[in-house]
């Protein structure tokens, strides 16, 4: 859960434009979270109280309206009309995260992953694309290697290729250019923060791929660096961080405690607007 959202932020300022070394800062004035923290929060949410996928991201999106939502999803959000509208887009995959870790079996989790995604994302790319990266998440926190992981979403029908395969700088949102990508990344990186990083030196949809493989790659390595974790925390609002600590504690481990943080001023500024930009 945690390195969804530790993707999504470190990527969230370098969307659309490469970066093209891996030593930048992880955390700057200009990172904070999109929506792929908010719907994966929402997702989260609906988890812990049962609630149907399709209100809660109506309800996130009304609390934070200005997270660089996809064009379709916010034109029937800002007048309160979510429905189905057969996208493929990387939404539904973005989102999904949660789901990789809060059910027993993968035929829970293919399911559930299929009922986040078609309350919005109905084209049948962007269900598969959900059930992909819950089936990545749920196999790596089962200690599956990554032969077997990435074995098991190419069975879902997908091409998987080496890294040195993918055109860099290249922005493609839908399922079918974003899974294999996200798959390549993690399958070819050595640890968490490698892994985050080489997913935005890509370039293009940055900040979506970083919390995609940041998903699938904490699933995988385990505990997130203290740093990375300070950072996160930093720059969450208050209602945010309580769904996140009480689903890690609920799904993930129950004796995790937050970093001592100081949380920005910028951060509460944006909450107490009911939104993150401007």
């Amino acid at each position: 859960m945690l390195g969804i959202i530790a993707g999504d932020i470190a990527g969230s300022p370098y969307e659309g434009s490469r970066k093209s070394k891996k030593d930048f800062p992880l955390f700057g004035a200009d990172s904070r979270i999109t929506d792929d923290t908010v719907l994966s929060v929402a997702t989260a949410e609906a988890i812990l109280n049962g609630g149907d996928y399709l209100e809660y991201y109506q309800e996130y999106y009304n609390k934070y309206p200005n997270c660089g939502y996809g064009g379709s999803f916010k034109e029937m959000a800002k007048v309160n009309n979510l429905r189905p509208y057969d996208s493929y887009g990387n939404g539904s995959a973005m989102r999904v995260g949660p789901i990789g870790w809060a059910f027993d079996t993968i035929e829970e989790t293919l399911k559930e992953a299929q009922i986040s995604a078609e309350c919005t994302h109905s084209h049948h790319e962007g269900i598969k694309g959900a059930k992909a990266v819950a089936m990545a998440m749920f196999y790596a926190r089962k200690a599956h290697n990554k032969d077997f992981i990435i074995n098991e979403v190419a069975r879902l029908g997908y091409d998987l290729k080496e890294l040195k395969d993918f055109e860099v700088d290249k922005f493609d949102v839908s399922c079918q250019g974003t899974i294999p990508l996200c798959m390549a990344v993690f399958n070819e990186t050595d640890s968490f923060e490698e892994a985050i990083r080489v997913a935005i030196s890509m370039g293009g949809d940055a900040d979506t791929n970083a919390a995609i493989v940041g998903g699938i790659a904490e699933a995988y390595y385990g505990e997130i660096p203290i740093d990375i974790q300070k950072g996160i925390f930093e720059r969450m609002p208050e209602d945010i961080s309580n769904i996140v600590m009480a689903f890690v504690k609920e799904f993930i481990n129950i004796e995790y405690e937050k970093p001592d943080v100081v949380v920005r001023k910028s951060v509460l500024k944006y909450e107490s607007l009911g939104s993150l930009f401007e």
